[in-house]
């Protein structure tokens, strides 16, 4: 991305981040970033461009490199997860912590993601994409922890991996809406991932 570009997506994602998608207008953004309207169409030319472009910024400052997590225990693998959610998190929230706090950042946030899937069915097929992405790692690990015999379950690793992943978008949104802070969000989904690899370890 360019820098240019960069700067437009960063300053319309705050704006997302402030309003909702409805609420923030195309001349908004063309002013905010301080350019001209030539200069800002010959980059975007609708505000559903940059709103999608804002949340393509998001997926991509929290992608995960799966390859650098353990690959040869499950516990391990989802500790790597867990280190890596507080790291990916708060580098995001760099570029708007002198704007937002952290409470403000995720709800609003995830507000505009369902906006999105409302509006665009691109965007869900994206996050289905992401889903599957993820799944095949979670599988992956799983098949070797019980190959290893770190684990022991008559579910299928397909299952179990997603019993991962919604126990962790489960406790996600539901500590985002109470208000708990990143360090202890991820606290609690370990004591659950802990909970469950209880169950299924021999």
């Amino acid at each position: 991305m360019s820098g240019t570009k960069e700067h437009i997506v960063l300053i319309a994602s705050r704006l997302f981040l402030q309003k909702s998608y409805k609420e923030v207008t195309m001349k908004e953004l063309v002013d905010k970033t301080g350019m001209s309207k030539g200069a800002f169409y010959h980059y975007f030319k609708s505000k559903e461009q940059v709103f999608l472009e804002s949340l393509e910024f998001f997926h991509e400052e929290l992608t995960r490199d799966f390859s650098k997590y353990s690959q040869n225990s499950l516990k391990k693998f989802y500790i790597d997860y867990l280190g890596d959610t507080i790291r990916l998190t708060r580098h995001y929230f760099k570029h708007f912590e002198n704007e937002f706090n952290e409470r403000d950042i995720t709800i609003n946030h995830f507000s505009l993601v369902f906006d999105a899937l409302r509006l665009f069915p691109e965007y869900r097929r994206k996050i289905e994409e992401v889903f599957k992405i993820e799944l095949k790692f979670w599988v992956q690990i799983i098949k070797t922890a019980r190959s290893n015999g770190e684990i022991k379950t008559p579910l299928s690793d397909v299952k179990t991996g997603e019993m991962f992943i919604y126990l962790s978008d489960g406790i996600g949104i539901n500590m985002i809406m109470q208000g708990v802070a990143l360090e202890d969000m991820v606290k609690q989904l370990k004591n659950q991932w802990d909970a469950l690899y209880e169950q299924i370890k021999t």
